[in-house]
This record gives C-alpha cells, sequence and structure tokens, in this order.
C-alpha cells in the first residue's frame, strides 16, 4: 500500500494557527479578517492530525498576531496553537488561553436583551465549566454556552 504524503506551503515570515478544529478554519478566517490583510493567506481542510483525526490550518503570510488577538482565537478553537515564523522557522509558540471577556464578537441569544434594541456593543464575561466555555452576557447577566450563542 502507497503511504500518501499531505503538504501545506510553508510561509517565510508571518504566523501559522495549527490544531484548529476541523470545520471551524473558515469561521476563523471571517471573525479574524485574515483576508483583509492583503497578504498570502493558506488553508488546509481537514488535514490529518494524530491528536484530533483531522484538524484544519490557516498559515497567514507576513501577519503576527498580538497574544490578545491569539487569545480570541480560544473561543472558536481553544486547543489551537499560534506559531510565530521567521525565516521558515517556529520562534515563538503560543498556548491560547480564554479572555476573560470579550466585546463585539457574539450575539446573546435573549431576544429580551438590552443589545438587542439599543445602540450597544454586544459585552460577555467569558468562563470555563467543566471544560466547557460560558459566555455571560454583561446586559442581561444571562449565562450561556459557547455553542449557543452566534457570531456578531
Amino acid at each position: 500500500m502507497e503511504k500518501k504524503q499531505y503538504s501545506v506551503e510553508a510561509i517565510q515570515n508571518g504566523t501559522v494557527i495549527d490544531h484548529i478544529p476541523a470545520g471551524a478554519g473558515l469561521a476563523i478566517l471571517r471573525q479574524f479578517k485574515l483576508l483583509h490583510y492583503g497578504t498570502a493567506v493558506t488553508v488546509g481542510f481537514n488535514l490529518p492530525s494524530k491528536t484530533q483525526g483531522s484538524k484544519d490550518i490557516v498559515k497567514i503570510s507576513g501577519v503576527t498576531l498580538d497574544e490578545k488577538a491569539a487569545n480570541r482565537l480560544a473561543l472558536f478553537a481553544p486547543e489551537a496553537t499560534v506559531n510565530v515564523i521567521e525565516n521558515f522557522q517556529i520562534v515563538a509558540k503560543h498556548q491560547l488561553t480564554l479572555p476573560e471577556e470579550i466585546s463585539e464578537v457574539f450575539r446573546c441569544p435573549n431576544s429580551n436583551c438590552a443589545s438587542h434594541g439599543e445602540p450597544v456593543k454586544s459585552r460577555f464575561y467569558v468562563k470555563s465549566q467543566n471544560g466547557q466555555t460560558r459566555l455571560k452576557c454583561h446586559y442581561c447577566e444571562k449565562t450561556f454556552t459557547r455553542d449557543s450563542v452566534a457570531e456578531a
């Protein structure tokens, strides 16, 4: 049986977001506006992964995500790693941690929440409970699982 080789083009300088759960790569591209930098973006979907079975990967040439932006990724891909690349080598590797608070990323699912009828920016407090990410709305103070909250 012939062994298959998979490859995603290496980048000289930039950021690699690895270990994204399969299917979450598009949400990350959209949420972080990675196509708006005007630089090359390489994306791999449903690539084989020893730890996850399959994964997505995103490589952005010439762009380095700061720690705050990298930690926002934890809301979409908690197990992802962010690698900073210089001269084709990993020079820094960031393990993600959930931010304490997030604004303008999600919409509150509570239809009675003030964030629906008022000109305010969405704002949630982020907690991890029993391995599950939970978001508490700043306005209505209701708590929701990450999966039940839609992107803004």
